[in-house]
């Protein structure tokens, strides 16, 4: 099993949510033998005020959460895929071959924890529904994650992320038409054209290369790609990212 975990935040029914995902998984897809899926939701004793994990229970809940990988894996059951933690309740979820143990691995886990409330279950999902519904990242999800990789990186690198300065992107299109219509959008909103892509080795799709004065903070940044990701959209192309300079104060 191919082990790549995302950490990122997103809304659940209405409601932030932190989500953890093994997103190697997704290689593995469809899977071979692990047709259930089942999850242990426990209530969490002292969240912080957005219903996330609080400092003061953080170590426990990290024990808790080993204890059941530990007790999945001693049954050889199947393969942990990620937690969601929202409204006070963390859901750890795994993907299962039979899941008539599965009551057994929750029972060895968490009776370590009488402390604990919590609800456990399980129910078939061959086409791992949860996974790819709950769990892993949209497209615009993905994007917000590199996003802040990007600024993590130049934070390292002893940049403001608040100082402007020219950041170049990319986007690929069915057609030249297409490009062209994409083209006239970004050029009314300030962007300036760098370079023209044409089908290649590495893809059958025309592009362009673009770029603009802004700001690559967090906040910024994720506003401005998701526009780009709407006009992509929109004129039947998709966004492939950003890049730029580090500039320290």
């Amino acid at each position: 099993m191919q082990e790549y975990w995302e950490l990122y935040m997103k809304t659940i029914d209405g409601a932030l949510a932190s989500v953890l995902v093994n997103a190697g998984m997704s290689a593995e897809l469809p899977s071979e033998d692990k047709f259930y899926v089942g999850f242990i939701k426990l209530l969490m004793k002292a969240p912080n005020d957005r219903g996330l994990i609080g400092e003061d229970e953080e170590a426990q809940l990290s024990f808790i959460e080993d204890k059941i990988e530990m007790e999945a894996l001693r049954y050889r059951i199947g393969s942990y895929v990620g937690k969601i933690v929202s409204k006070g309740e963390m859901t750890f979820i795994y993907y299962l071959k039979h899941e008539f143990e599965w009551p057994d691995v929750v029972k060895a886990a968490m009776g370590e924890f009488p402390e604990y409330e919590y609800s456990s279950g399980s129910k078939m999902d061959s086409d791992w529904e949860v996974y790819h519904k709950l769990l892993f990242p949209t497209p615009i999800e993905w994007q917000i994650i590199q996003n802040h990789k990007v600024c993590d990186h130049l934070k390292t690198q002893g940049d403001s992320l608040h100082l402007p300065r020219a950041i170049e992107h990319k986007a690929y299109f069915e057609t030249a038409e297409k490009r062209f219509e994409f083209i006239s959008a970004i050029e009314s909103e300030g962007f300036k054209i760098k370079e023209l892509i044409e089908p290649n080795e590495n893809t059958p799709m025309v592009g362009v290369s673009f770029y603009r004065q802004d700001k690559p903070f967090y906040y910024d940044i994720d506003t401005l790609t998701l526009h780009l990701i709407e006009l992509s959209v929109q004129n039947g192309g998709s966004y492939d990212g950003w890049e730029t300079s580090v500039v320290k104060i």
